[in-house]
């Protein structure tokens, strides 16, 4: 049986997760954030992320964003085949609450409708929409606002299929180093690996949303991003980039299979506030 969703039902759960996200701090982050503090050996670096713990208390108590780039919305929809939009088109629906929760959240607009000629849209519109279908009859829905001083260090690199697992792990954490403050460390590292070049660079943004601390369900995989993760946080860059060993709360990888002339690897940095909420339709 096809079940019918409507337009507005989507629009109004995009509204609501742009405000959740931006001014809730994910529980998994918030234990990160906690969990470094306790193991950072630097007074600054403690006092930093003491000073992000009572950030993150206070916006959620106030209704405020976490942090002033409130980001470009970007929406995942994983949309079950036996769903039937209603009553509008989908990527309007999808910016119709885009619009609304920026607007009505007061979240910064900082979306320019032409990348040369630099107008902002004046409503954080129109949001960035990757949408995939599933089987069911139910809508997943992800908002996870992207703030530019993490999204600004985005590194992809096509690999000849000669590289060595080494050569990779080296170039992910050389993207980090070179980030180095950029990004308002401490940050989540997104790691897409394979495909073609787009696809490993969405892969990447869709590490972001993997819980921190948890880790990739094949052990060779779940290796390599302890390895990384140790290496990225022997840096030094430490929160803010002050100093200390927290430079990353989390390393997350995600693969696919890819052709045999190349090996695509796209990082992407997500900063301490890596934004995102989630829900069902």
């Amino acid at each position: 049986m096809i079940r019918k969703i409507e337009a507005q039902a989507l629009s109004d759960a995009i509204r609501a997760l742009c405000i959740q996200a931006n001014t809730v701090l994910p529980q998994d982050l918030r234990d990160a954030i906690c969990q470094g503090r306790e193991a950072e050996s630097s007074p600054v670096g403690q006092a930093i992320l003491g000073d992000l713990i009572e950030n993150y208390q206070f916006a959620e108590s106030k209704g405020l964003p976490i942090c002033q780039d409130t980001g470009m919305a970007v929406v995942f929809l994983d949309w079950g085949q036996d769903c039937h939009l209603v009553g509008g088109s989908l990527e309007d629906a999808v910016n119709d609450g885009v619009r609304r929760g920026y607007l009505d959240g007061h979240l910064r607009l900082s979306v320019v409708g032409d990348p040369l000629r630099r107008v902002n849209t004046n409503d954080n519109t129109p949001g960035i929409l990757h949408l995939r279908m599933t089987p069911g009859d139910r809508v997943d829905i992800t908002v996870a606002p992207k703030g530019f001083g993490s999204e600004n260090m985005t590194r992809l690199k096509m690999f000849n299929p000669s590289v060595t697992q080494e050569q990779v792990e080296d170039f992910i954490v050389d993207c980090v180093s070179r980030a180095g403050s950029n990004p308002c460390p401490p940050v989540v590292v997104g790691v897409g690996l394979g495909g073609t070049s787009e696809a490993a660079a969405l892969l990447a943004k869709r590490a972001l949303l993997r819980p921190a601390g948890t880790w990739n369900p094949d052990s060779f995989y779940r290796a390599m991003e302890e390895r990384i993760l140790e290496r990225v946080n022997r840096l030094g860059i430490g929160p803010q980039g002050l100093g200390g060993r927290t430079t990353a709360l989390s390393a997350a990888i995600l693969t696919q299979a890819t052709h045999i002339a190349g090996l695509p690897c796209a990082v992407n940095l997500g900063c301490h506030v890596t934004r995102h909420a989630h829900t069902v339709l």
